[in-house]
C-alpha cells in the first residue's frame, strides 16, 4: 500500500482509483456512512488508560507495514494516536480493505486499548471500516505544506499536514467562544445587526457596492456595526456587543484584509477608560488561559524568535500629542501646516499633498510611533478630526476622548467616550462629508435625538488579536480562507 514518491501526482491518482474500483467489488462503499464513535483520538489520547473498548474515526497519517501486521496513526486536528492491526486479529475482508488503504484516507476502528513495550498509547484493531478514499495524495509527510501560496488557496492541505496552522485555528475559535464568556458574565447581551446598510457608516472606510433588486436600491456591506448598536442603546439596552464580520473594500496586506472579524461592545453609563480596563482584562485572560501566560513570543519564517510581546499589567496609557512631540519635537503643534509637512521630509514621513494637517500628524504618528510600538499602549485624547463618533474632551476641545490600543506596532482596538449629543454629532458628520452631503446617516442623527445614555464603547479586530496572542505574523495565518487574487 506504499506510494512511491517519485510517481507523477497523475500516477497516484491512478493507483488510487484502481484500489476505489477494487474495495467496490470486495462490496465495499469506499466512501462509508454513519459510524458511531464513542471518542476522538486526541480524547483518547489525552484520557488514555488500557483495557477499554473504543470506538473511533479519523484521517490515516502514518504507516508502518510489517507484513502480517502493521502500525498506523490515525486523528484530525485535535490529535491522533497509533493503531495496531494484526491479519489474525481482523476478518478477511477486514484485512483486504486494510490493503487497499493509503494516507489520507478516513477510516473508522473498534478495538481494545494497550500501551506498547516502547510506552505508546495504542489500539489494537478488531474491525475496521472505510469511511472515505482520498484521491489525491497527501502532502510530504516531512515539510507539509511549506508554500505560503498553497497554505491559503489550499488550506485543506495545510490543515491535514501542519499541526501548527491546526492549532492556530483551534486557538482562534476557543478564544472566540471564551470572549463571548467574558462578556455575558459581565451582564452583556449579544445582539445582531444588519450586514446590508442604505448608508455606509462608522469608520471612514470604502464599502462594497450592490444593489437590492426588490427593493430597486443601493446597498453596501457594513464597514463597521457602530451606528445600529447605538440604536440599541437609544432603545434601552444598555450593555450590548456584536461579534461578526465587516467589510471594506480596501487594500490587502499582512494586517489588511476585506473581511475581517470585529467586536464592538458598548456599556451605558461608563466611558473609555472603563473600556481600556475592559480590554486589558480580557486580553490578559486569553493570553493567561489560551498562551501560557503574559509573555508572547513572536517568530520570523526560519522559527526564530524576533521579539517577546510583554502583556504584563497595568498597561501604558500615553496622550497622542505627547507621543507625537517624541518623536517630531516639542514645537510641532506650534508650527504652521506647511512647516510640519516640512518637518516630514526630515523626519522620513511620506506625506500626498492630498492630506489634510491633520492627517500629516496621523501620518507621523503611524509611521514613528505606532510601527514601533509592540508592548501594549493605549494612545489616548487623539484629534478630533480622526473620530466624529466620539466625545471631545472637555478640558482642550481639540482632542476627544478616545484610547487606540497599540500591540506589536499595530492597532488592536479603538474605544471611545460616545458621543450622544444630536447636534455635536449632525455638524461632526457634516464636517467629515464636506459636499457629499448624501453619505450623512440622517436617520441616526434623528435616532440621538430620542436620547442615548453617554456610553463607553469599544472595536477590537479579532484577526489582529489573534495575530498577537498566537504570534503569527500575516493575517493570512489567522484566517481559514482570505482573500487572494485570482490566478492569472
Amino acid at each position: 500500500m506504499s506510494e512511491q514518491p517519485q510517481s507523477t501526482e497523475a500516477e497516484l491518482i491512478a493507483v488510487r482509483k484502481e484500489k476505489l474500483a477494487k474495495l467496490r467489488e470486495l462490496g465495499i462503499d469506499p466512501y462509508g456512512s454513519k459510524f458511531e464513535t464513542t471518542t476522538t483520538p486526541g480524547e483518547l489520547k489525552a484520557d488514555f488508560s488500557d483495557e477499554k473498548q473504543v470506538k473511533l474515526a479519523g484521517r490515516l497519517l502514518a504507516i508502518r507495514d510489517m507484513g502480517k501486521s502493521v502500525f498506523f496513526s490515525i486523528g484530525d486536528v485535535h490529535g491522533r494516536i497509533q493503531g495496531y492491526l494484526n491479519k489474525k486479529g481482523v476478518s478477511e475482508t477486514d484485512w483486504a480493505a486494510y490493503k487497499l488503504l493509503d494516507m489520507g484516507d478516513w477510516i473508522g476502528i473498534d478495538g481494545e486499548t494497550f500501551t506498547t513495550g516502547k510506552g505508546e498509547p495504542s489500539v489494537k484493531v478488531n474491525s475496521l471500516t472505510v469511511l472515505s478514499k482520498a484521491l489525491r495524495p497527501m502532502p510530504d509527510k516531512w515539510h507539509g505544506v511549506s508554500d505560503r501560496e498553497t497554505k491559503y488557496r489550499k488550506r485543506h492541505l495545510d490543515l491535514m499536514s501542519n499541526q501548527s496552522s491546526a492549532d492556530i485555528f483551534i486557538k482562534r475559535s476557543q478564544m472566540i467562544a471564551e470572549i463571548r464568556s467574558f462578556l455575558h458574565d459581565r451582564g452583556f447581551l449579544e445582539v445582531e445587526t444588519p450586514m446590508l446598510h442604505g448608508v455606509a457608516g462608522g469608520a471612514a472606510a470604502r464599502p462594497f457596492e450592490t444593489h437590492h433588486n426588490a427593493l430597486d436600491m443601493p446597498l453596501t456591506m457594513r464597514i463597521a456595526p457602530e451606528l445600529h448598536l447605538k440604536r440599541l442603546l437609544v432603545g434601552g439596552f444598555t450593555k450590548i456587543f456584536e461579534l461578526n464580520r465587516n467589510f471594506r473594500n480596501e487594500g490587502i496586506s499582512r494586517r489588511h484584509n476585506p473581511e475581517f472579524t470585529m467586536l464592538e461592545a458598548y456599556w451605558a453609563f461608563s466611558d473609555f477608560e472603563q473600556m481600556a480596563d475592559l480590554v486589558e482584562e480580557m486580553t490578559c485572560h486569553l493570553a493567561e488561559k489560551y498562551c501560557g501566560g503574559l509573555n508572547i513570543e513572536h517568530k520570523n519564517e526560519e522559527g526564530e524568535v524576533i521579539r517577546t510581546i510583554n502583556l504584563q499589567r497595568p498597561w501604558k496609557r500615553l496622550p497622542y500629542h505627547d507621543l507625537i512631540k517624541g518623536v517630531a519635537g516639542d514645537d510641532w503643534f506650534d508650527l504652521t501646516p506647511e512647516q510640519r509637512r516640512e518637518k516630514c521630509g526630515e523626519l522620513g514621513v511620506e506625506i500626498s499633498p492630498a492630506m489634510e494637517d491633520y492627517e500629516v500628524t496621523q501620518q507621523v504618528f503611524e509611521k514613528l510611533v505606532e510601527e514601533h510600538t509592540f508592548d501594549p499602549c493605549f494612545v489616548t485624547h487623539v484629534s478630533k478630526e480622526l473620530v466624529p463618533l466620539a466625545k471631545v474632551n472637555k478640558e482642550n476641545g481639540n482632542v476627544v476622548d478616545v484610547y487606540e490600543l497599540i500591540i506589536n506596532g499595530q492597532e488592536i482596538s479603538p474605544g471611545y467616550s460616545e458621543l450622544n449629543d444630536s447636534q455635536e454629532q449632525a455638524q461632526r458628520f457634516a464636517d467629515q462629508a464636506g459636499e457629499e452631503t448624501q453619505l450623512i446617516d440622517h436617520d441616526f442623527v434623528e435616532t440621538l435625538e430620542s436620547g442615548m445614555p453617554p456610553a463607553g464603547g469599544i472595536g477590537i479586530g479579532i484577526d489582529r488579536l489573534v495575530m498577537m496572542l498566537t504570534g503569527a505574523p500575516t493575517i493570512r495565518d489567522v484566517v481559514l480562507f482570505p482573500q487572494l487574487k485570482n490566478r492569472s
